[in-house]
């Protein structure tokens, strides 16, 4: 079928066509004639994604996603840079300012429905801000949002038309952020649509730019999620990345660890507490579907052999992937055992402390969130 005009798949923004299966953006004849006659045209990953939860493998490439960031640098935009608070080092993109040029950018903290309420927000506001800082991101504005349950929405939306002036938006983000969640919301409060743009817990959901038509003749513009290959979700099948991905408010498990115990997270990650005081106190940040268990760190290993498929799940299935390494860290202030995607471990001062993850994971330490 040739088509007369370029059409675009209003889910994931790809360039609809009917020729070969395999490419992005394909669309059976039929479901092009029926979307056109709907008004809602999608290619069919998004419909099979929308309606069976069904994740298809494209062939889209990093580069391609650092190609259509790269053209931001060339617009006078606000940039609108959507983080996952629960997963924040791998929310973060390398050399961000390099892509968006001199253009604002108003940093949003994402998932917020997720952080324990215990939690005060004008400290985590500027221990976002700290962190941000020191990867070289100066926002003009740090605003914290629930895309899920439309917490704080109204005001994100207040503050960036208080900082458009006359510009485009363009809505930043590596996948799996909730960047089309947001956007959805937004375009739900300004029209009474819903689940326009397709949205998942798979990552690089959205394949090219999506324009938003705004009432001031200027667009908001959904960009690709840039792929952080560090982050856990790149590596887990749909089976074992729910048990990862938290769906609700998490509740923190606090454990009173001697020297020479060990936590499992699954099995997909492992904590071990070297060297410091007896029962010393560490609180373990993850999913609440994520079961964690302790046991001696003398004996983990046989444990982790043992058990890894059963009562260690995930992963349902082993790969080479998902095979762990470790890295120690000596701790000397109250901080965060990070491992990206999977959570973090809040560890008390004067210890020495090892973790592990799948080997493309990326373990790191940093000044404690709480």
């Amino acid at each position: 079928m040739v088509l007369d005009e370029e059409l675009y798949c209003i889910g994931c923004g790809a360039k609809i066509q009917s020729e070969n299966q395999d490419e992005i953006g394909y669309t059976p004849e039929s479901a092009i004639a029926k979307g056109l006659e709907s008004g809602e045209l999608y290619c069919q990953r998004c419909f099979k994604l929308r309606h069976y939860n069904e994740i298809q493998s494209v062939d889209f490439d990093d580069d391609d996603f650092l190609k259509l960031l790269d053209k931001i640098g060339q617009t006078n935009s606000l940039v609108v840079y959507v983080i996952d608070i629960f997963d924040f080092n791998g929310s973060l993109i390398p050399g961000l300012q390099r892509f968006i040029g001199n253009n604002p950018i108003l940093l949003v903290g994402n998932k917020m429905d997720l952080i324990p309420s215990s939690i005060n927000k004008k400290k985590l506001k500027d221990w976002i801000r700290q962190q941000a800082n020191k990867a070289q991101i100066k926002p003009i504005g740090i605003e914290m949002v629930s895309a899920k349950t439309n917490q704080s929405v109204d005001n994100l939306l207040d503050v960036i038309q208080k900082n458009q002036e006359d510009r485009d938006v363009y809505v930043v983000g590596v996948t799996n952020v909730g960047k089309s969640t947001l956007i959805n919301q937004i375009i739900r409060q300004n029209t009474g649509d819903s689940q326009v743009i397709t949205t998942s817990r798979f990552p690089g959901t959205t394949l090219d730019q999506i324009e938003i038509p705004l009432d001031d003749g200027h667009s908001l513009i959904d960009t690709p999620g840039v792929i952080h290959r560090e982050q856990m979700a790149h590596y887990l099948n749909p089976k074992d990345l729910k048990y990862v991905s938290p769906s609700k408010l998490i509740k923190p498990k606090s454990y009173q660890l001697n020297p020479e115990q060990t936590l499992f997270f699954g099995g997909l990650g492992r904590f071990d507490y070297i060297k410091g005081d007896s029962k010393k106190g560490f609180t373990v940040y993850v999913s609440n579907d994520l079961l964690v268990h302790r046991t001696k760190t003398d004996n983990a290993d046989n444990f982790y052999e043992k058990h890894l498929g059963g009562l260690l799940t995930p992963p349902s299935e082993y790969s080479e992937d998902l095979e762990l390494y470790r890295k120690e860290f000596k701790v000397e202030e109250k901080s965060d055992v990070v491992i990206e995607g999977l959570g973090w471990i809040t560890v008390p001062k004067d210890t020495i402390v090892a973790a592990y993850a799948p080997k493309h994971v990326s373990i790191l330490i940093r000044k404690s969130m709480i």
